[in-house]
């Protein structure tokens, strides 16, 4: 009991994750069997009116049969016929009736490959808790739940078939084409009200599996620090941590690489950007790194943003290999750092001349 009642933390993604794995999900059955009556209802009108005609026919052959006549070879041609509309609509009927029961589980928590939901638990031969679970919170909500729908859907039924009982006697005297019409006028009435029924039952269900089933998930705060002690620990967690850590750092000197005011190269192997600052360093800073396809990719951008790039070996194996990105440059690197940024300068500064005698 004390332990439930330290449970009060929301499940990490960790634990949901885990329990899904084990094929323990939310899952509303109600909004299973709504996408299912949904499908199953246009199905039926689909078919009632592809197949009217069909079905006209197959009345007015029954119809036209004279019990007194009626003969072993009668009975069978009457059999055959029915059977065979009927088979072929209930084929056609239940193909998208039975992939949409699948798709109904699997829009609400996606597909799951899992074993343990068949693997024998003893303790679910336990006595004492499956009598603990027969008088359960859930227990009662779910047979409450039954309750009332079963009453709410039977009762709309039943008012619905009264008032359509009411109208037979006139339709009694009909054609048959509009005994068919005012048929199906009324399948979709029922069908519309029993769908609109559900959808109000199968949204309150969800809400109500998805409630209990993350509190059932919830953790106490012991929990959660052993979970993330655990997660330290692990050697895949660790290693997916870097690869996010590397892979934010990259990003980060990749949009950094613009801003830079050289790029000093091996020029296959290494690119270094480097950014000095007057107003905020008083000494070059590292902003970029890298070897290989990173360095190729650092002096791309470079060229694309016209900044200088400086073809100096020992200086950019030197830069790449003591100084990490947003470090400042040491001491034996000042003097030639500083002759590279007197050369950019100055060709910044006759780049700046030129522009400005070619525009006057």
């Amino acid at each position: 009991m004390a332990d439930d009642q330290e449970k009060t933390e929301e499940a990490t993604p960790k634990k949901i994750e885990d329990a899904r794995k084990e094929g323990n999900v939310p899952k509303s059955q109600d909004i299973s069997g709504l996408f299912t009556l949904f499908v199953a209802s246009l199905t039926l009108l689909t078919l009632l009116l592809l197949f009217k005609e069909e079905f006209f026919q197959l009345f007015q052959y029954i119809l036209q049969f004279n019990p007194d006549n009626l003969t072993k070879l009668n009975l069978f041609h009457l059999v055959f016929a029915t059977i065979k509309v009927f088979l072929l609509t209930a084929v056609i009927f239940a193909i998208p009736v039975a992939i949409a029961g699948i798709l109904g589980n699997v829009a609400q928590f996606g597909f799951i490959f899992t074993t343990k939901p068949l693997t024998p638990d003893l303790n679910k031969l336990n006595p004492i808790k499956g009598f603990g679970n027969l008088f359960s919170l859930k227990k009662a909500i779910d047979g409450l739940k039954i309750t009332l729908k079963a009453f709410v859907t039977l009762g709309i039924g039943f008012w619905l078939f009264f008032q359509f009982i009411q109208e037979l006697p006139t339709v009694a005297l009909f054609p048959l084409h509009q005994q068919m019409d005012w048929l199906l006028k009324k399948i979709i009435i029922i069908a519309f009200t029993m769908i609109l029924v559900t959808a109000f039952f199968a949204i309150a269900d969800l809400l109500i599996v998805r409630k209990q089933y993350f509190d059932k998930l919830k953790m106490s705060k012991q929990e959660i620090k052993d979970e993330y002690k655990n997660m330290e620990g692990d050697p895949h967690i660790k290693q997916k941590i870097r690869q996010i850590q590397m892979e934010m750092s990259r990003k980060r000197m990749i949009s950094d690489v613009p801003t830079a005011d050289v790029v000093i190269t091996n020029p296959t192997h290494y690119s270094v950007a480097l950014r000095y600052d007057k107003e905020k360093d008083q000494i070059p800073r590292v902003i970029a790194k890298g070897i290989d396809n990173m360095a190729l990719q650092i002096r791309k951008i470079a060229k694309e943003h016209n900044i200088e790039i400086v073809e100096n070996p020992p200086l950019a194996r030197g830069l790449y290999k003591a100084v990490e990105v947003e470090e400042h440059i040491p001491d034996e690197f000042f003097k030639a750092v500083a002759e590279i940024l007197a050369y950019v300068y100055k060709q910044r500064n006759q780049k700046v001349l030129q522009l400005y005698r070619y525009l006057s």
